[in-house]
């Protein structure tokens, strides 16, 4: 009778998997697709930037052209990530199809004239604006449409940053702080997988990160094969990539709300973020804070160049928090991610240059670290440490994520996510 109970919930696990599988593929067939036209868009408008340098002050208007579009055909589309979020908790008003072609267009836009601004935020609405438009077209249950769009999220994220692993728990985790949604699992990496290996397939490139092999120092401790004072600025590390998190949300925050408040013509907004960016870009003399910052065509500083010593300043990433938290606060589109990235790598850069650490390793672990305090997702972070600079640190990368989720709070820069466990509950 077990035997029997035992294998007919293996054939019901078989027929769920095959029923997923074949649900999933158009979805994230068509998601991986998008994201490989957005990525390739944005290394289009990334170029012309760089070549043309005048198209920063057209970023108040451009700006202003945002805000009418959202206004005029937007409707709930202006919410984002966050729509998406309450749409998993509580459906609704659903996800609008227009979502994803508005997200598009407005954060090509941003980037063409220089706001800083990512394109996770991207991927993800359009991966939550696909599944909604297929959920709709297969009419599936309240339940199965919640796990739908929760599979968005992974697809959108699994594509455009090349980890389909860390995409998976990042849908789970994103969700709630403290709480994973293991209902979904399978479908998310299903999909996450499937929509990464189409955008690779378009001929899309990441990024590739190399963190050299350092030797352990064991000298303090020779009965222990482990560097225990690396293990203990990486905790004082992590604790500040957690506050770097906390502050750049909280800025975020208080520049959206603030701008709702003192300006009474809400058009205004993002011309004076635009013309805030400009007068930033001449006070810093320098325009290695607009845009992506992944890499950078002179020798400015980049993501990219975070990794190497004398790759960063002292306060870039204290710069790239401020004209980030502008760009996005004032209206502009795009992701949050990236930036975090920025902001993370070159924090890691200079506390690896203070306390004489491996400039590689704290790079690595600022670029996953600040993004784990932001989005209070430290199991995915860790993830994509892994899946983006190899496992051998892994330990590094889990204590670094692990300390910034806590420092950094309860909030986030999504509105929606909910508190289910406490991070201060012993």
């Amino acid at each position: 009778m077990r035997n029997h109970k035992y294998l007919s919930n293996q054939i019901v696990a078989i027929k769920e998997v095959f029923r997923w599988t074949a649900l999933l593929i158009p979805v994230a067939v068509t998601v991986g697709l998008l994201v490989a036209l957005f990525l390739w868009l944005l290394e289009i408008v990334t170029e012309l930037r760089f070549q043309n340098p005048w198209l920063l002050f057209l970023l108040p208007l451009a700006g202003l052209f945002i805000f009418f579009l959202y206004k005029s055909v937007g409707k709930n589309s202006e919410a984002g990530n966050n729509l998406i979020i309450d749409e998993i908790h509580s459906p609704g008003g659903g996800v609008p199809a227009r979502m994803a072609p508005l997200i598009l267009i407005s954060t090509v836009i941003t980037h063409l004239f220089g706001g800083s601004a990512g394109r996770e935020g991207t991927a993800v609405q359009m991966g939550g604006s696909i599944s909604a438009v297929f959920a709709g077209w297969f009419n599936l249950p309240q339940e199965r449409r919640r796990i739908l769009l929760m599979c968005g999220i992974s697809a959108g994220f699994g594509a455009v940053f090349g980890t389909p692993v860390a995409a998976a728990i990042f849908a789970l985790e994103v969700l709630e702080i403290g709480r994973l949604k293991y209902d979904a699992l399978i479908p998310c990496l299903i999909a996450a997988v499937i929509a990464h290996i189409t955008c690779i397939s378009t001929g899309i490139q990441h990024t590739a990160y190399h963190i050299p092999n350092y030797e352990q120092n064991t000298q303090l401790m020779p009965y222990i094969s482990f560097d225990i004072l690396l293990l203990l600025k990486a905790i004082i590390a992590g604790a500040c990539f957690g506050l770097a998190s906390l502050v750049f949300v909280k800025a975020s925050h208080f520049i959206k709300n603030q701008s709702l408040k003192l300006v009474s013509k809400q058009w205004l907004i993002p011309i004076i973020g635009g013309i805030a960016i400009i007068g930033l870009t001449y006070l810093t003399g320098t325009r290695d804070y607009l845009g992506l910052g992944v890499t950078n065509p002179g020798d400015g500083v980049s993501i990219v160049s975070a990794f190497d010593e004398g790759g960063s300043e002292y306060f870039s990433w204290l710069w790239k928090l401020i004209f980030t938290s502008i760009t996005l606060g004032t209206g502009f589109k795009g992701g949050e991610v990236t930036p975090l990235f920025f902001i993370g790598a070159t924090l890691g850069n200079t506390l690896a240059l203070i306390s004489n650490s491996p400039v590689a390793l704290f790079a690595a672990l600022g670029f996953i670290g600040v993004f784990a305090g932001a989005t209070n997702t430290p199991l995915a972070c860790t993830i994509m440490g892994v899946e983006l600079f190899g496992g051998n640190y892994i330990v590094y990368f889990a204590v670094a994520c692990f300390t910034a989720y806590y420092f950094s709070g309860h909030s986030g820069i999504y509105k929606s996510q909910k508190l289910a466990v406490s991070k201060f509950r012993f």
